[in-house]
């Protein structure tokens, strides 16, 4: 998967991570959603389809995983 701007992904995380590496990145594309632990750059990337995405999305704001 890559972004808009080649070949290589896009990794984006939150603004309210701060300074730190001690967040998420995600990485959005045609084929879905990258995800990966800001620590591990070069570790394990999880994939979800777009569909998953949203689905995960709409559950953390309806907040199903609890407060």
């Amino acid at each position: 998967m890559t972004s808009q701007r080649g070949n290589e992904p896009e990794w984006r995380k939150s603004s309210q991570s701060g300074q730190g590496n001690d967040c998420l990145e995600v990485c959005f594309g045609d084929d879905g959603v990258l995800v990966r632990d800001s620590k591990e750059r070069d570790g394990h990337v999880m994939h979800f389809s777009a569909a998953q995405w949203h689905a995960f999305v709409a559950a953390v704001r309806s907040r199903e995983f609890g407060d």
